[in-house]
């Protein structure tokens, strides 16, 4: 028998999980730590919180699985994009890792965008704009602000790149997770020598680029023992969250899109070929298959939305014992019309990335009234986050890309309510899969071609993915959405000017 291991270092936990060469899941485990905030808009992670998770959810899936260690044949990586692991030259860690979601450079995006040329130059050399998440900004930011710390700087590596490095010995990354970094020529698929060189950055400082299914290493001798593997576990490149996600959703052709509703919220299109945004409101990052590319919008809060709304505004509901809180909020907010009687939300809590790329941006509810209760503020929850979805749809459907169909997913995607809403809202049949296990159940797969038993993902994929329900949207709802659409977005142009002055 043989079985790969696909794990996923996300923001608020780690995920593994055990499959067989047919892609049945045989076990599952997950861990859950904290993140830091030491100042509004700051996240930070010590990156011994993921390497203990790996370690105790790869045991549980292996005796779970009650498989024998040779038996485990290869692991693949996801991890939480953009997150910065700086390492001196010894292998120690320097400072916690700063996240995707963390807001603090905007003085260096301008520096990285006025040292590249401009914008336009930016984007020819890595595809994207520079942004506050990616990791570019974040090297620069521990040169102005730790220059002492940044002396020390031997290595940068992703999240998922560090438990590779603590599993295999090999300092490696793969091209979609490297293209989050804003340093990848993502046409070429390596390092764009180029932009380093007007950064003022080392190469060295950087991992040698794999593509995803690529093995870059095995299991070291003393790390197997510790998981109850063998060293000829290989591990391969694997990919970020996000290319992870759409792999394991089977988006690995042309034509079909993935709404992910996870702590951010993302759509997903597969391109044969580079496609960019000219605006930049897009992402262009390498694919998770080999040779392709795709185009991505980014929500920073989509059910991460809902789980602020739970934990800081229905503490009362969220303590309440033998109540999944959850739930209640979906029971009350399916009793409240489309459209949330006139209500609107922002889902900006955390800024916003596409369309506005604004680290400044802020949430906020619209509209409220003395009629309005719990329930229509659960439900524009969920219909602003959508709304932030049909932002990137848009832009896609406007670059003429065509969209076949639409899959869903996430933890949000459980919710049938929160499915049919996305449906209404961007008038397409919401697609459900036999697998939900997202990130992790991609690397798997990619881990089945590193160890031969698939020729490449898309078999892989073909092989283990089907749609196994359609949501259809309501056209009545749809004209509601429609209608209301245009008010959502000229919500944040009129506020902007709040939001830099608050």
């Amino acid at each position: 028998m043989a079985y790969t291991i696909g794990i996923d270092i996300g923001t608020s936990g780690t995920k593994s999980l055990l499959i067989d060469r047919d892609g049945n899941i045989l076990a599952e485990s997950a861990a859950t730590y904290s993140v830091m905030m030491p100042k509004p808009m700051w996240t930070e992670q010590d990156p011994e919180l993921w390497w203990n998770a790996t370690v105790k959810t790869v045991r549980a899936v292996v005796k779970q699985g009650r498989v024998k260690p040779a038996e485990v044949k290869a692991i693949g990586l996801s991890g939480q994009m953009h997150g910065s692991v700086f390492l001196d030259k010894s292998g120690k860690v320097l400072r916690p890792a700063l996240l995707w979601n963390d807001q603090r450079t905007a003085a260096e995006c301008e520096e990285i965008t006025t040292r590249a040329g401009g914008r336009e130059a930016l984007i020819r050399m890595v595809a994207n704009p520079a942004l506050t998440g990616f990791t570019a900004p974040k090297i620069l930011w521990l040169r102005n602000n730790e220059p002492k710390r940044f002396d020390r700087l031997a290595h940068v590596l992703l999240p998922k790149d560090e438990i590779r490095r603590r599993l295999t010995g090999e300092l490696a990354t793969d091209v979609s997770d490297a293209s989050g970094m804003l340093l990848l020529d993502v046409c070429q698929r390596q390092w764009s020598r180029e932009l380093l060189d007007k950064l003022e950055l080392d190469p060295s400082l950087f991992a040698q680029v794999y593509e995803s299914e690529d093995v870059t290493g095995s299991l070291l001798p003393d790390v197997a023992s510790k998981l109850g593997l063998t060293p000829e576990c290989k591990v391969v490149g694997g990919a970020g969250d996000c290319a992870a996600g759409a792999v394991g959703n089977g988006i690995v052709r042309k034509g079909i899109l993935t709404a992910s509703l996870g702590t951010s919220g993302v759509m997903f299109m597969h391109c044969d070929h580079p496609q960019y945004d000219p605006l930049g409101r897009l992402h262009t990052f390498c694919h998770a298959v080999r040779g392709k590319w795709h185009m991505m919008g980014v929500t920073l809060s989509a059910a991460g939305s809902l789980q602020w709304f739970v934990e800081q505004v229905c503490k009362e509901l969220a303590a309440r014992r033998g109540t999944d809180p959850y739930a209640a909020l979906n029971a009350e907010a399916s009793e409240i019309p489309p459209g949330s009687d006139g209500l609107l939300f922002l889902p900006y809590l955390a800024g916003e990335r596409t369309p506005h790329a604004d680290s400044k941006a802020r949430g906020a509810f619209v509209g409220l009234t003395t009629a309005h209760h719990r329930g229509h503020m659960a439900r524009s929850v969920m219909e602003g986050v959508a709304m932030s979805l049909r932002d990137s749809l848009e832009i896609i459907r406007g670059l003429d890309v065509p969209v076949r169909e639409l899959r869903v997913s996430g933890g949000g995607a459980k919710s049938l309510l929160w499915r049919q809403i996305i449906a209404d809202v961007l008038d397409q049949p919401a697609c459900t899969i036999n697998a939900e296990q997202g990130p992790a159940y991609g690397v798997a797969l990619l881990a089945g071609v590193g160890a031969g038993h698939f020729k490449n993902i898309e078999e892989a994929c073909k092989a283990t993915i089907e749609v196994v329900q359609k949501t259809a949207p309501k056209k009545a709802a749809t004209r509601v959405y429609d209608r209301l659409f245009p008010i959502y977005q000229s919500l944040y142009p009129a506020l902007r000017s709040a939001f830099q002055n608050l």
